[in-house]
């Protein structure tokens, strides 16, 4: 069995546009949630103040956390003109193309460093299992 994948990126919402960033999350929610079956979640978080926003993404493996990289890559573009990608940390093993995958987008959205987590113990348990 592949290990679990989990991608959280931060970013800095600019200044007056939290609605549209507000917007722009959630098509890309439902673009996820309707184009990627495996993806097993995808979840977006403001801050209080609304000034921060963190995606949590979570992939039963590389490959699925690449192909959603491949399949909403046309959607991340929409985001340069509205925030600022702050961090980037994967937990896992990514592979070397997701790791490309995920440098060009923090190259095209901000000033992210990317740092990759490598598991060290654990265990996951799935429902109904």
């Amino acid at each position: 069995m592949a290990d679990p994948l989990v991608i959280i990126d931060t970013s800095d919402v600019r200044a007056g546009r939290l609605e549209d960033v507000k917007a722009a999350f959630s098509h890309l929610a439902a673009f996820v949630e309707g184009r990627e079956p495996r993806a097993a979640v995808y979840h977006v978080y403001f801050s209080d103040d609304g000034s921060r926003v963190t995606v949590l993404q979570v992939h039963p493996d590389a490959a699925s956390a690449e192909a959603h990289m491949v399949i909403a890559a046309g959607e991340f573009a929409g985001f340069a003109d509205l925030l600022t990608l702050r961090t980037l940390d994967v937990y896992g093993r990514p592979s070397a193309g997701l790791l490309e995958r995920l440098r060009a987008k923090a190259r095209m959205l901000g000033e992210a460093k990317l740092v990759v987590h490598e598991p060290h113990a654990g265990f996951l348990r799935l429902r109904g299992t």
